[in-house]
């Protein structure tokens, strides 16, 4: 972590470090196996704040800035070694409350907030659709206007979080004849007439964070839950977006530091012809390489962090921390696995765990060719 931090964020730090070590995960190897969401473990969570450290105390959060949740999330990647979980909750906080707390009126914020952040509830943010992935916004969906509300219909697909979650904020078009400025926001509880959700889908990593499809036949929202107006999607989803593509790898984070330690007290403890295998060039070449990953990734995590709460402009920022970051721990992912050999092959020593968790990283909140086309386009070319 950066050294110009105080005692008392050195402190905060080393206290989510030890709940994450000491109360998350117990049952992780058995959890990624069968693609069970840790329930337990998100509650634990809520109750000790983190799922709301970035939401102001009257709406039942901590109140802290950018910089000082970013620090709690990496802690918890570093100390949890459940990359589904630490995913889901920064999910959750970006994606989800961010968009509550910025267009929410005062009635949904007191409705939603406080029981997202304490972990009552799971939220997940539906936008993706089989036809719109990377071109988020060419959405299907639609929300017709009717009597006290809106019906929508559609599929939203590749959700995180979609099969267990309480609320959706879900993106549908409510005059699709605008094209993307007819776009609206929409928070839909679980319950709701019309409302389903499909079973998880097997995937490569990142197993206890479920992902599945939002399902609506002709389901009715009340007008009241319509978030910050008609139309107003493509603003939400631009301004938003750049919350989640800045920091939803801020557990990650936390986790190549994990990583890069774990490989370092190897590479000094296994011996091969006589000597540690960190003494061979080809080793610690992939050590350096950990090393200089883990240190760009975290100063570009945290000067975006210190832009946002500046209220500076950090558009091409955030993307470059996505892009940056998830490629590196891709990156470190593979090294280690390499590093361990046989050993890193194994499901039981949970490196070949991180590789597979990893993968995801460079396709949500924008893959990595959308990041760099994004900075292209922010650079004028």
């Amino acid at each position: 972590m950066p050294a110009d931090f105080n005692q008392e964020q050195f402190a905060h730090r080393e206290q989510i470090v030890d709940f994450a070590r000491g109360e998350l995960g117990s049952q992780l190897r058995d959890f990624d196996r069968t693609g069970t969401f840790p329930r337990e473990d998100w509650e634990r969570c809520g109750a000790r704040g983190i799922l709301g450290s970035h939401i102001p105390r009257e709406y039942g959060g901590q109140g802290l800035n950018a910089v000082n949740t970013v620090l709690t999330l990496e802690a918890l990647g570093y100390g949890c070694r459940d990359n589904g979980l630490t995913l889901a909750l920064g999910g959750q906080t970006w994606s989800v409350q961010e968009p509550i707390l910025i267009y929410g009126n005062e009635e949904q914020k007191q409705k939603f907030l406080p029981r997202l952040c304490s972990g009552e509830w799971i939220g997940c943010h539906g936008v993706s659709e089989e036809q719109s992935g990377s071109d988020a916004l060419s959405l299907q969906t639609t929300a017709t206007k009717t009597e006290g509300g809106y019906l929508l219909n559609g599929r939203k697909m590749y959700i995180g979080m979609a099969p267990v979650a309480d609320l959706a904020l879900v993106l549908a078009n409510s005059d699709p004849a605008a094209g993307k400025w007819g776009v609206s926001a929409f928070l839909v509880e679980r319950g709701s007439p019309g409302f389903s959700h499909s079973e998880p889908r097997a995937k490569t990593g990142t197993r206890t964070n479920p992902m599945g499809d939002l399902v609506f036949e002709d389901c009715f929202v009340p007008s009241e839950h319509l978030l910050g107006g008609e139309g107003i999607g493509m603003s939400l989803f631009t301004q938003t977006i750049s919350w989640e593509r800045a920091f939803i790898h801020a557990g990650h984070l936390g986790a190549m530091q994990h990583l890069f330690e774990r490989c370092l007290k190897y590479a000094k403890e296994r011996r091969q012809f006589g000597r540690p295998i960190g003494n061979f060039q080809s080793v610690s070449n992939r050590i350096a390489d950990m090393r200089l990953r883990l240190e760009t990734s975290r100063l570009l995590m945290f000067k975006v962090a210190a832009m946002k709460d500046a209220d500076a402009d950090a558009s091409i920022e955030c993307a470059m921390a996505n892009l940056h970051i998830s490629e590196a721990l891709l990156a470190c992912a593979t090294d280690a696995v390499r590093i361990h050999g046989a050993r890193g092959y194994l499901e039981e020593h949970g490196v070949e765990r991180q590789l597979r968790d990893s993968i995801g990283g460079v396709i949500y909140a924008g893959t990595s060719d959308i990041q760099r086309t994004l900075i292209a386009s922010l650079l004028g070319l």
